[in-house]
C-alpha cells in the first residue's frame, strides 16, 4: 500500500535542510480550514480513552522525522501530542518502518496511525479514519516578475511525468501545452529558467522549493482541491470499530482548530504556505 504522500530522497534532503536553517519572515497566509471549529459534535466519553498509542514512521519530514539529535519531531508529532493534551490522555508515539506500520496497527500494537496512509478500498476494509486535518491541493507556480496570472493565457506548463496533476491539467486546462519532467523540482527549475510559463503540481512539495527560491517564483492563482484526483487529504487511521478512539480524535481536532493550535502547527512547519 502506498503512502498518501510521495516519498523521494530529494524531498527528504530538502526538507531536512529547510528546518535546519533560519527561516525568512513568515508572511500572512491562508490557513487550512478542513476541520469545522463550530461543529457541534457530541462530546465523546473520554473515560474510554485514557491513553492513545500513536504509530508513525521516522523518515518523512516535515510530518514525522528525527532531527539532528535524534528526537522525533514534525507536524504529525505536534498534532498527536496536541490531541492527547486536549483529551487528557496518556500519549505514546512509536516509530515503525513504513512497510510494517499498517500491520502493527492491525495487530493492536497501537491505537492510531498518523503517517499519511491513503484511503482506498484495501485500507478502508481494515481501518476507520478521522476527519481530514490537512488536504494537499494543486497549485500553479510562476515567476514573480511575470504579469498578472491568468490560466487561460498560459501556454507551456511544466508537470511531473505521469502524475495525477498532469492528468488534471490535460482534463481541465486542455489549451495548455504540458511539458513533462521526471521530478517536481526539475519542473520548477524550468520555471526559474524561463523554459516554461508555469508549473502545475502538488502545492506542498512546491512550497519547499519556493522556500529555497524566494526571489524567483511564487504561487499563482487559487489552490485546486479535487478528491477524485488528489485524494481527500491527511487523516488518522484507527482499527475498524474503534469508535471511541476515532470520536475522541475528531473531537480533539475540532478543539485544536478552535483554539488556534492546528493553525500554529501549520505555520510552524510550512513557512511558505500552500493554501
Amino acid at each position: 500500500m502506498k503512502r498518501l504522500l510521495w516519498r523521494a530522497a530529494s524531498l527528504a534532503a530538502l526538507a531536512i535542510g529547510l528546518w535546519s536553517m533560519p527561516m525568512a519572515a513568515i508572511v500572512a497566509q491562508t490557513l487550512p480550514n478542513h476541520v469545522d471549529p463550530s461543529a457541534r459534535e457530541e462530546a465523546p466519553d473520554l473515560a474510554q480513552v485514557p491513553a492513545i498509542r500513536f504509530l508513525t514512521t521516522g523518515d518523512f519530514p516535515p510530518f514525522n522525522f528525527r532531527d539532528g539529535v535524534g528526537e522525533l519531531t514534525g507536524f504529525n508529532i505536534d498534532l498527536a501530542r496536541g490531541i492527547c493534551a486536549v483529551i487528557e490522555a496518556r500519549c505514546t508515539i512509536q516509530t515503525w518502518p513504513w512497510e510494517q506500520v499498517q500491520q502493527a496497527l492491525s495487530d493492536n500494537q497501537g491505537d492510531a496511525l498518523i503517517a499519511g496512509l491513503s484511503i482506498d478500498e484495501a485500507t478502508a476494509e481494515k481501518f476507520d479514519f478521522s476527519h481530514v486535518y490537512l488536504a494537499l491541493p494543486a497549485r500553479f507556480v510562476t515567476e514573480k516578475s511575470g504579469a498578472g496570472f491568468r490560466p487561460e493565457v498560459m501556454s507551456r506548463v511544466a508537470v511531473r511525468q505521469g502524475s495525477v496533476h498532469a492528468d488534471y491539467l490535460k482534463t481541465f486546462f486542455p489549451w495548455h501545452e504540458a511539458v513533462a519532467f521526471d521530478t517536481e523540482f526539475e519542473a520548477l527549475e524550468a520555471v526559474a529558467n524561463n523554459e516554461v510559463n508555469a508549473y502545475f503540481g502538488d502545492a506542498m512539495r512546491a512550497s519547499f522549493w519556493l522556500n529555497d527560491h524566494p526571489d524567483c517564483c511564487a504561487f499563482a492563482g487559487d489552490p485546486y482541491f479535487d478528491r477524485a484526483y488528489f485524494g481527500p487529504g491527511l487523516t488518522i487511521a484507527v482499527r475498524a470499530g474503534q469508535d471511541s478512539v476515532r470520536a475522541a480524535i475528531n473531537w480533539a481536532l475540532a478543539r485544536l482548530k478552535r483554539d488556534g493550535s492546528l493553525d500554529g502547527y501549520y505555520l510552524k512547519w510550512f513557512p511558505v504556505g500552500f493554501y
